[in-house]
């Protein structure tokens, strides 16, 4: 039976673990100073490596996948490079505030209290619906191992990267009528855009389960798609990554969600965000992007809840009948 790769990483930690804590014990004891999570993550990937590279390999097995991964560059496509274009009106300032011997704590503790947060300095009613203008790509088990490979791990939660038209436009609480986002492989051709829209007819029979009221209850699945040449949403969102020369070697990564009208460009709110890894124990990289404190805390409020209170959108009713809403 073939084993992804992940299985694979897994399979080394009950060998692996016992030894990278003896190096970091050891290492501590005769340096003064704990190994920085960039330190520990660069002897995981070793070990990794001389793990494939120390027996032959099973026909079809790929073997220390994370180690083999890249940066990906955040400018290599159109609507990257947009996204890291556009000046809001409180930038981070060129010096992060890092101070030689920061440990990763204090670090992450002061970009939290001096340039994390929401920032809406304007909001619209009514909205129909939205774009979202760089759509993000669900992350591997690979890479949410890897300290450097995504561009922002605070933000590249599974609402954003999974069914966002669920999240987005079925009905239930603050849902939007449409939601458009540019289709992937027309570069070179004429630019067309993957809108999602209520049908009621969409899927005949087919049920969701959803919160009313605080109740479980399951609803009509209405979500339909299309290709179209023309967007017609008004209002959108993009994110970027923040890149300082101290956080990732500390375990930490930022980033920065920005909503604007398309027409203008005018941004109307900024959520910036950052957390931390490196410190997990499970396995060899110390690095897990799906755990980890958070500021603002991502697990309090989804993207989606932020951008519902900056483009609030047009008021709709469910009818809930014996369990069922309509």
């Amino acid at each position: 039976m073939k084993m992804r790769s992940d299985q694979i990483v897994r399979g080394m930690v009950v060998v692996g673990l016992l030894l990278v804590t003896m190096i970091r014990t050891s290492e501590a004891g005769l340096s003064g100073k704990e190994e920085t999570p960039g330190e520990r993550f660069r002897k995981g990937i070793e070990k990794i490596r001389l793990s494939c590279e120390s027996r032959k390999l099973a026909p079809g097995e790929v073997c220390g996948a994370v180690s083999n991964l890249k940066p990906a560059d955040p400018l290599a496509t159109e609507e990257g490079r947009f996204a890291h274009s556009i000046r809001i009106p409180n930038p981070v300032p060129e010096d992060s505030g890092y101070k030689p011997g920061m440990t990763p704590e204090k670090y992450f503790d002061h970009l939290c209290k001096t340039e994390a947060g929401e920032f809406i300095y304007k909001t619209v009613e009514n909205v129909e619906g939205i774009y979202m203008m760089r759509p993000r790509k669900k992350a591997t088990d690979s890479e949410l191992q890897h300290l450097y490979v995504l561009e922002d791990p605070y933000g590249g939660t599974t609402e954003e990267s999974y069914l966002v038209e669920d999240t987005y436009v079925q009905p239930a609480s603050g849902r939007y009528q449409f939601l458009e986002m540019p289709l992937v492989g027309t570069l070179g051709e004429v630019r067309k855009h993957q809108r999602y829209y209520r049908d009621e007819n969409a899927h005949p029979g087919k049920r969701y389960q959803t919160v009313i009221n605080g109740q479980g209850v399951f609803v009509p699945y209405i979500v339909a798609q299309t290709t179209v040449s023309d967007a017609k949403s008004q209002y959108g969102y993009t994110w970027r990554g923040l890149s300082r020369p101290h956080d990732r070697e500390l375990g930490i990564a930022g980033g920065e969600l920005i909503i604007l009208q398309l027409l203008t460009k005018e941004v109307l709110a900024v959520r910036r965000g950052y957390m931390r890894t490196g410190s997990v124990v499970n396995n060899l990289t110390g690095v897990w992007w799906l755990l980890g404190p958070s500021c603002p805390n991502r697990g309090e409020k989804p993207t989606f809840k932020f951008i519902q209170e900056v483009l609030k959108p047009v008021p709709s009713e469910m009818k809930e009948t014996k369990g069922v809403a309509k």
